[in-house]
């Protein structure tokens, strides 16, 4: 749950790649179980990239498919990393004053 005049980053991009925000207090709102799906979609996504990642530089053996691969696991780490910021700045709000 986001504090007072706490904005959660969400976990797309608006127009022209910049960031969109969500002000809320309601953690069951449409918006932001839309954020927490997306969410989770996107840390599987990368979790699966990650697997991927690591059996076909293991293998070495289609340079092309390493370049496709090194494209995808870029968009997942964006994805991942705007997740991460979000969640750090959700626990930060969350936290007692002078923890």
């Amino acid at each position: 749950m986001t504090a007072r005049n706490e904005l959660r980053l969400l976990p797309w991009s608006g127009p022209e790649g910049k960031p969109c925000y969500l002000s809320t207090d309601d953690r069951d709102g449409y918006m932001s179980r839309l954020a927490d799906n997306i969410e989770a979609v996107q840390l599987d996504a990368a979790a699966e990239l990650l697997e991927q990642a690591s059996e076909t530089l293991g293998a070495q053996d289609a340079p092309g498919d390493v370049l496709r691969l090194a494209m995808e696991l870029t968009e997942a780490l964006r994805d991942v990393l705007r997740v991460a910021t979000s969640r750090g700045h959700l626990l930060t709000a969350n936290e007692p004053p002078g923890t």
